[in-house]
């Protein structure tokens, strides 16, 4: 493999198992357009589903069959995701909710209020899935800098996995703790300390990038849950959520550009296409490759784009095609999916 053109800084954004196919379906649409591997990313930083993927990017096994198993049909699809995701435990954790959660939430309204929220389902099949998508790697941690944002439910504090400044775990652990979606999952509990999805403090963290010693060429963002408008058929909580999501990377990106005011930046959100498909539910496995679907569907016209090529070429592109336009009608040619 060839050495990567630029030093990139990749962010790999929350959003569900949806939000996880909408990564899948970016990704390899960017390997396809430009022969560079997700796993050459110098820096990679991941958040709930961002963190899974992330997880299968260093992990070596950015590929469908990790995404949706085996199965030939829909229902077998479905069961195998099914097996990994949603593991019934008993909720418990009530007392921890009402201290950490509810009663502040009463006392000063803000999303936290599902802080330490006991959960319906066990974190250990997500566990599982990252063990057996990339063998020993789920025991111990990348070579590469990695990443992984969990939110610490007693000191209301987001914890950057694998920095200095989080304890050692596993890459599996890492990957449950930040993927532990209130109301959902249970937290987890890391030694003495209980943890719940990164997403409650930013479904990006694309900030954590500048501990970089060394400033990044590129910085990639694939940002699930912070779509640029509401979709026209959308729920309220749909443009919540999204408009938390916008106003956090938002804050995130003005920090990028004034420390590193030459670095490029390109966030990739999804369409209405695909948010018709993904939303209103992230969670179901049912709209998980209708999404990776779509997904592919949509990068096929927004990679080719004038602004979004010029940056993809200039810093990821192995082999450079004579002209952007050329590239373009290659993407636009290609067979549709699905």
């Amino acid at each position: 493999m060839l050495p990567a053109v630029s030093k990139v800084g990749l962010v790999l954004g929350g959003g569900g198992i949806t939000g996880a196919a909408f990564h899948f379906g970016t990704l390899l649409a960017i390997e396809m357009a430009t022969g560079w591997h997700p796993d050459e990313a110098e820096v990679l930083v991941g958040t709930s589903s961002g963190a899974f993927v992330g997880a299968m990017v260093r992990g070596d096994a950015l590929h469908l069959d990790s995404l949706a198993g085996t199965g030939e049909t829909q229902d077998e699809i479905h069961d195998w995701l099914n097996g990994y995701l949603y593991r019934r435990g008993t909720p418990r954790g009530a007392l921890r909710w009402l201290r950490r959660g509810l009663l502040p939430a009463i006392r000063r309204p803000s999303l936290h209020v599902a802080l330490g929220s006991p959960g319906v389902y066990r974190t250990d099949g997500l566990e599982e899935w990252v063990s057996d998508a990339i063998g020993p790697l789920a025991d111990s941690w990348p070579d590469k800098p990695t990443a992984l944002v969990a939110y610490d439910v007693e000191r209301r504090t987001r914890v950057p996995f694998g920095t200095e400044a989080a304890p050692k775990v596993s890459f599996s652990s890492a990957v449950a703790a930040s993927s532990a979606v209130p109301f959902v999952y249970e937290p987890v509990q890391i030694g003495e300390r209980w943890y719940a999805d990164g997403g409650l403090a930013s479904g990006t963290s694309a900030d954590l990038l500048l501990a970089h010693p060394e400033r990044l060429d590129l910085v990639l963002i694939v940002a699930p849950l912070a779509a640029d408008a509401p979709r026209s058929s959308g729920r309220f909580y749909e443009d919540v959520f999204d408009k938390v999501g916008r106003a956090a990377l938002a804050a995130e990106l003005a920090m990028i550009r004034t420390q590193w005011p030459d670095t490029d930046i390109l966030v990739l959100r999804p369409d209405e296409a695909v948010l018709d498909i993904a939303r209103p539910n992230p969670m179901s496995v049912g709209a998980a490759i209708p999404t990776f679907l779509e997904t592919l569907r949509s990068m096929r016209h927004e990679l080719a784009h004038g602004s979004v090529w010029q940056v993809l070429q200039s810093h990821l592109c192995k082999t450079r095609p004579a002209t952007h336009g050329g590239y373009a009608s290659t993407l636009r040619n290609r067979p549709r999916v699905g």
